[in-house]
């Protein structure tokens, strides 16, 4: 009680922290007195240990993790709990969403999903000339940024080009506002190429949306689906119940073998021990807390336990390959040497293959089965690269980069992200972007972002920060709660040291050729 009493006192007396940012801080510390879920006392220590990492959920999860609500039917349909009646109009659909988007849950307190808002407005522009939807929805874009200030706040637009994507994307780059996080679905039978170079010269200025492969992506999901907070991709109507992550790097460190024994013992023991405490805390939601029988979204049906599933996510791909590379004799580097990337992707397929054979409760939302994930990483994350990424500061060029990651990303139902660090040079060329996102999905990847090397916005993993917002956050605090991990990652994992990509052709790129 007293080790309680005294973290209390530390928030309360935070002054970098605003009223709002001390009410999550102590929700946690209550929510932290309560025994953890049932789960073998192997894989409590395996928790303990950050071998398996649960991403500061919580030891008694009462929300889930990611929310997705269905905000098309609740538009039709109207929302009883809110005394909200289908609206009519373009006002009244912003308004409407508005209220909504503050009442919907999530592990960062925020919604992290706000919609793919050019499709849910569309049937309400009307008679609205471009300039009065612009309008309208710069004030909706301001709202957004002051009453949800989290980066993981996450809004989708596309694959079809409209008046509302291009409006989107013009607001973004005046307001250069870190909120909300934006993806654009790109199809090249749908997406017209003029709404993908309006989308790269966003990117040059506020380093988002990200680009996210439509037709890949879609084919994964039996309904609509969402990309949410760090290129998490999740059913609409539904979510994840958890995310649970597994530190690659410290099982190979336990590990005492070559990488075929890695691969058939300790990979697997460990993947099973990660699956079982997302079991418990998916069963622990469902059956103690009863989420799903008492939220007002689930008995309105703005979501649906059927549509949930929990997410199994992984981390530390490249230390577990070059540490099982050097093992066998051969200083051979992921992202480098092939024989290296192969192994990477045996390492990924058994992994896909153990996740895929597990049936968990309470995951209708992927035929019974835990969405398989490359996390993006977080703030401690000091001795580990994000989820299959290559490590900072070694990257390749563009084309070797996009070679060796591409071929994996079909695995990964519940999201994985790269980061392309390119110099400022390519704001002088931004059709060559177009051809690397279209080369790019050709290739097999899933999703991607790109920003620019001196950019004052900065891409952590999947979320933003401004550099002057870091500045004001070391200073006196932010009202950005995402702004603590922002600057934790840049003192620990060096986000800012990317290689910066020069576009050039496939010829120039040296010893090619």
């Amino acid at each position: 009680m007293e080790e309680i009493k005294n973290r209390v006192l530390q928030v309360l007396t935070d002054g970098n922290l605003d009223y709002r940012q001390k009410k999550h801080h102590l929700a946690y510390i209550a929510e932290s007195t309560q025994d953890y879920p049932d789960i073998s006392k192997e894989a409590g220590e395996a928790l303990n240990e950050k071998i398996i990492c649960d991403l500061f959920e919580g030891t008694a999860p009462y929300r889930p993790r990611y929310v997705l609500p269905d905000y098309a039917y609740a538009l039709k349909n109207g929302v009883n709990y809110l005394e909200l009646e289908p609206p009519t109009n373009f006002d009244e659909a912003i308004n409407f969403l508005s209220i909504l988007y503050i009442q919907v849950p999530s592990i960062t307190g925020y919604s992290v999903y706000l919609g793919n808002i050019d499709t849910l407005l569309l049937n309400y522009v009307g008679d609205l000339s471009e300039d009065e939807i612009y309008k309208k929805m710069k004030l909706f874009w301001r709202f957004i940024d002051r009453t949800l200030p989290d980066a993981f706040v996450h809004i989708n637009i596309g694959p079809e080009d409209n008046v509302i994507a291009r409006v989107i994307l013009r607001i973004e780059r005046e307001l250069k506002q870190v909120v909300p996080n934006l993806t654009l679905k790109y199809d090249p039978e749908i997406t017209s190429d003029e709404l993908l170079l309006e989308a790269s010269k966003t990117v040059f200025e506020v380093a988002k949306p990200h680009i996210a492969n439509h037709k890949m992506t879609a084919a994964d999901f039996k309904g609509e689906y969402g990309v949410v907070s760090c290129y998490n991709s999740l059913p609409v109507g539904g979510g994840s119940h958890t995310l649970i992550r597994l530190n690659l790097k410290k099982i190979t460190d336990l590990h005492s073998g070559d990488a075929e024994s890695f691969i058939s013992g300790t990979l697997k023991k460990y993947c099973k021990m990660t699956l079982d405490v997302i079991e418990a805390r998916s069963k622990y939601l469902v059956e103690s807390v009863k989420y799903y029988d008492t939220d007002f979204l689930a008995k309105e049906g703005i979501i649906s336990l059927d549509n949930f599933s929990a997410m199994f996510g992984f981390y530390g791909l490249a230390e577990c390959v070059n540490q099982l590379m050097k093992r066998s004799g051969k200083e051979l580097i992921y992202g480098k040497d092939e024989e290296a990337n192969q192994l990477a992707h045996l390492i990924l397929e058994e992994m896909k293959k153990i996740v895929d054979a597990r049936e968990v409760p309470y995951c209708k939302g992927n035929n019974g089965k835990a969405f398989f994930h490359a996390q993006s990483g977080i703030d401690i994350d000091i001795e580990e690269t994000a989820g299959a990424r290559i490590p900072i500061g070694i990257e390749p060029d563009i084309y070797s980069h996009i070679n060796t990651v591409a071929p994996h990303h079909h695995l990964f139902n519940g999201g994985i992200s790269d980061i392309f660090h390119f110099d400022e040079t390519v704001k002088r060329n931004p059709a060559a972007i177009l051809d690397i996102i279209k080369g790019a999905f050709r290739k097999g990847m899933r999703m991607f972002t790109f920003n620019l090397s001196n950019g004052e916005f900065i891409r952590i993993t999947g979320y933003l920060v401004r550099r002057s917002d870091l500045k004001e956050f070391r200073e006196e605090g932010s009202r950005y709660g995402s702004a603590l991990f922002a600057a934790n990652s840049m003192d620990n994992a060096n986000v800012d040291n990317r290689i910066s990509k020069r576009v050039i052709s496939n010829e120039q790129v040296a010893g090619k050729y």
